[in-house]
């Protein structure tokens, strides 16, 4: 009866303490063991890969198993394990702490089903909820071919966010979870001796929530590749760190210690929330099989696209890779183009602009001889009309009134000749001999072809000017 119970009790704490899905990089998403959640839509049809976790290495003791992930539509994220357990059915008390014996005993496999839906999106900021840990285990010595363990079942809400850093891009995870992840993790433990007889039992702490934070940096080493990841999270129960090492665009290595705070502690501690180093290899299907993708902080991402944001989500066929770079070239000599003739059309709208204002100058210019011509030819009819009534009150021995006139004439035309001509005819008749000279002089330097005044002048030189008579010129 003793030795029923204990294997009840055996099999129920393996069942709790070392649950397969708790396996690191076996869950859906990219970091260890926490959920993620994304902004932008996976372009990978699905995701399948292996990881192994190993606790010691003299007896050789792991724990692995197999994964599958996919997004299938508006955020609705589906994912799968299979895995088997580590083996601690038989543990030895040391004085400095545990060992673990060589077993015969064969862990049930586990099959866990995981899924998530995105719930909301603001910029790079999204958050998901989400069921992870449906785990179906198969029971040895049991009617039952597969076994629900409720105790396992997570629920949970996760918030993430996305942040440039130069070359670098950093997603943390923030979020809340029951079950599977806020494990229990005593310090100490319940188990059954090597010899099958002995029970060591001490307090168990159960529970049953828990918070969990994460963050992954994208680093730009093997940018060809899509870049390699550091990943870093407190599960709820330790801190994991780890690494995903591209081998060629779509596969990837993983590597990783979980609970470093516990590595010194290494060979003495088989329950859950011992220290293991973690090996496992991913690949990542693309939906279009021509196109290559890689994985980035928030999934994977196209080698022709990777610079595109910090998820990198976009993808391109490789078929239209070349073509696109041809239209590239070309658009950019039909853009030089355009802007060489941009160029040479603004220098001819200067030119014609320039033009345009010589021909306003011009117009202007034009005008403005006009209007002087009018002008002048208005005032020479009007200085010939008040030279023509000097000559009428010269005759009637009116000089004062003629000289008026005279006078009116050259206000009008200061350039008139036979304006100054006619002055010095009335003033040689009003005996002013000296003014009558100058007006002569005057009229002879604007029109040195003026013969009558010149005779005049030359008459007066040699007194033989006795008399004169107006110039009708």
């Amino acid at each position: 009866m003793k030795n029923k119970i204990i294997f009840i009790f055996i099999t129920m704490l393996g069942g709790v303490l070392l649950a397969g899905t708790r396996v690191a990089y076996s869950r859906p998403g990219m970091m260890m063991r926490i959920p993620t959640s994304s902004n932008k839509v996976a372009p990978y049809l699905f995701r399948t890969g292996f990881s192994t976790e190993i606790h010691n290495f003299n007896p050789f003791n792991t724990a692995g198993g197999l994964f599958f992930d996919m997004e299938l539509s508006r955020g609705f994220s589906f994912g799968f394990s299979a895995v088997i357990p580590g083996d601690t059915s038989h543990v030895k008390e040391l004085p400095n702490g545990y060992s673990l014996e060589n077993s015969t005993y064969n862990p049930p496999v586990e099959f866990g089903f995981h899924f998530q839906q995105r719930v909301y999106t603001y910029n790079d900021i999204s958050l998901s909820v989400g069921l992870q840990d449906v785990v179906f285990e198969s029971e040895q010595k049991s009617d039952e071919i597969l076994s629900l363990n409720t105790s396992l079942l997570s629920l949970f809400t996760v918030l993430a966010s996305e942040k440039d850093l130069g070359d670098y891009k950093m997603k943390t995870y923030m979020g809340f979870g029951t079950g599977g992840l806020a494990p229990t993790d005593p310090d100490t433990m319940s188990f059954v001796a090597s010899d099958q007889n002995t029970e060591v039992s001490d307090s168990v702490t159960t529970t049953n929530s828990g918070v969990f934070v994460g963050f992954l940096l994208k680093t730009p080493f093997f940018v060809q590749w899509g870049g390699m990841d550091i990943v870093g999270e407190f599960d709820g129960t330790g801190v994991n760190v780890g690494l995903r090492i591209p081998l060629t665009s779509d596969y990837r290595l993983n590597l990783g210690f979980t609970h470093m705070e516990k590595l010194p502690e290494w060979g003495n501690r088989y329950w859950n929330g011992h220290p293991g180093f973690t090996l496992g290899l991913d690949m990542a299907v693309p939906r279009d099989p021509r196109v290559r993708v890689q994985s980035g902080p928030s999934g994977p991402t196209n080698i022709y696209r990777q610079g595109e944001g910090s998820g990198g989500f976009d993808s391109m066929p490789l078929h239209r890779d070349s073509t696109i770079a041809m239209a590239n070239v070309a658009v950019t000599t039909l853009r030089d183009s355009m802007a060489l003739m941009n160029n040479e059309m603004r220098n001819l709208l200067v030119r014609l602009n320039a033009m345009e204002q010589n021909s306003r100058f011009l117009s202007d210019s034009l005008n403005s001889l006009k209007l002087e011509t009018n002008v002048s030819e208005k005032n020479m009819n009007e200085a010939m009309r008040f030279l023509s009534r000097s000559l009428r009150h010269f005759y009637a021995g009116d000089y004062r009134e003629a000289l008026k006139e005279v006078d009116l004439a050259l206000e009008l035309n200061p350039n008139l000749a036979l304006a100054y001509a006619r002055r010095g005819s009335i003033y040689y008749k009003l005996g002013d001999v000296q003014r009558a000279t100058i007006n002569w002089n005057l009229a002879l330097r604007l029109d040195p072809e003026y013969t009558d005044v010149r005779n005049i002048l030359k008459a007066l030189n040699e007194n033989k000017l006795k008399s004169t008579s107006m110039i009708e010129e």
